[in-house]
């Protein structure tokens, strides 16, 4: 691949590992994590689909038609591959209730999943196939994100900058994911990766100011992926510098502020794929640690008109996200502004939800605007906490002071997040969270059929009828 006096470039020893990492070749850890990354994307997928902004995407995509390659979830018809991936990272990130990566803070799967299936799928390929390249695309995107994290500062370098690291570094893992799936060479793999990086895009402006755009940029990342394996099938190539030269990735996204040992360090021996966090609860990621203080509160017989006051600590740097402005937090007019305050969180755990503990259920507007729920919300405060802030970014604890209206207090310290390796939900958690997701939309014999040939996919010849019965 490169002249035996050069040294590989960075995008050379990605295309190398994800080459050299078929099904046989990964640890068991990682190939027996990918079935359940799949299940979970499609579950929430499925669960999306009543939203306008689906509803948007999936019209868009009848509208753009084209050759019947692969399946977008409830779409009838097969559509292009790269269409069919930009409705199913759509659909997945919709609901903030994908993976996370930490510290990165990234959601890898809900780009790479998609992308991964479509290609797949219109590649004819097997299961195994596709768990190799899942865990490849996601290992690359992890990697990429970990490249601009700032460790002195515990801090993302692209979101500082206004980016979203998830659909720039997704892009990148999705074009991996499709070039491997897809049966391209080495070079074509590094060149895949390379093309995506000039489709790389996604800015956070929506989450402070308003707008529905996020939900568009998983499922964007997956249609550039498949893009840019499609055409580097057809001769497009992408440059071998294209992270660490002049005019490349890491100047262009970064300022040219960068780790390339995060990206290259351990590469094939240490994976973070099996590390990455599940979501229990359809919240911000921020707040799932609180919704586990109240729930322990609840189960110890605490109940609403118990409670005088309520403090939550929680880390320095995520209080603007779930805590500010305070008034407003304790105010959710939308059941998707009380996915990321914390006073409501607290409030929908004490009072007891659905699912894994909370559920989709219990994030709507009426429940937004529940007196009993305001009531509570308003006796609650949020600030940030040295202790937790030792341990942010690689969990997102929470430290819940709750005062009675006897003059008891009583703290519940929640300092590890549920569904990471330290605390994981269990097999039987992941396929009652994807039930529960995609009953909402689905019939129990297509949902069990899904399940069924997900959790099995090492057997499954063809990727095609994994997803079928999701179509419409």
């Amino acid at each position: 691949m490169t002249g035996s006096d050069s040294p590989a470039t960075l995008v050379q020893r990605l295309a190398s590992f994800a080459i050299q990492h078929r099904y046989e070749n990964l640890p068991a850890a990682v190939r027996d994590s990918v079935p359940g990354r799949i299940l979970d994307i499609l579950g929430i997928a499925a669960a999306a689909l009543p939203l306008d902004t689906s509803t948007a995407v999936l019209d868009y995509v009848r509208d753009t038609g084209g050759s019947a390659q692969a399946t977008a979830v409830g779409l009838p018809d097969r559509v292009p591959a790269a269409l069919a991936a930009l409705v199913n990272g759509t659909l997945a990130h919709s609901l903030d209730y994908d993976d996370t990566h930490l510290p990165s803070v990234l959601h890898p799967s809900a780009a790479v999943v998609p992308a991964a299936l479509a290609a797949a799928e219109r590649s004819g390929a097997g299961g195994r196939d596709l768990v190799a390249s899942v865990a490849v695309g996601l290992e690359v995107c992890v990697r990429i994100g970990m490249a601009g994290y700032d460790r002195s500062a515990g801090d993302s370098l692209y979101f500082a900058r206004g980016q979203h690291a998830t659909s720039i570094c997704g892009a990148l893992g999705a074009a991996a994911a499709a070039a491997l799936v897809r049966g391209l060479d080495e070079d074509e793999v590094a060149s895949a990766i390379g093309v995506a990086a000039s489709m790389a895009s996604g800015i956070i402006e929506a989450n402070r100011t308003g707008g529905t755009v996020k939900r568009i940029h998983c499922g964007w990342a997956a249609h550039a992926g498949v893009s840019a394996a499609e055409l580097v099938a057809r001769g497009l190539t992408g440059p071998p510098s294209v992270f660490e030269g002049r005019f490349g990735f890491f100047q262009a996204f970064l300022d040219g502020r960068h780790d390339a040992s995060a990206v290259t360090e351990g590469l094939g021996s240490e994976w973070a794929v099996p590390e990455i966090f599940y979501k229990p609860y359809p919240a911000n990621h921020f707040a799932h640690c609180v919704a586990d203080a109240a729930i322990a509160l609840r189960e110890r017989g605490i109940v609403p008109s118990a409670i005088e006051s309520v403090h939550i600590g929680v880390a320095g740097p995520t209080v603007r996200t779930i805590g500010e402005p305070l008034h407003i937090k304790q105010a959710p007019q939308t059941g998707y502004q009380a996915q990321f305050s914390a006073p409501y969180v607290f409030a929908a755990g004490l009072m007891g939800g659905g699912g894994l503990g909370l559920s989709l259920d219990d994030f709507t507007d009426e429940l937004a605007q529940d007196p009993q729920r305001r009531a509570l919300m308003a006796k609650v405060t949020v600030a940030g906490d040295e202790r937790c802030d030792a341990i942010y970014p690689y969990q997102f604890p929470a430290i819940v002071t709750a005062r009675l209206t006897d003059g008891t207090e009583i703290v519940e310290e929640i300092l590890v997040n549920r569904g990471g390796v330290d605390r994981p939900l269990t097999a039987a958690e992941l396929a009652g969270k994807f039930r529960d997701n995609a009953l909402r939309t689905f019939p129990a014999s297509a949902v069990d059929t899904v399940r069924v040939r997900v959790e099995g996919l090492a057997e499954i010849e063809d990727v095609a009828t994994v997803l079928a019965p999701f179509g419409r």
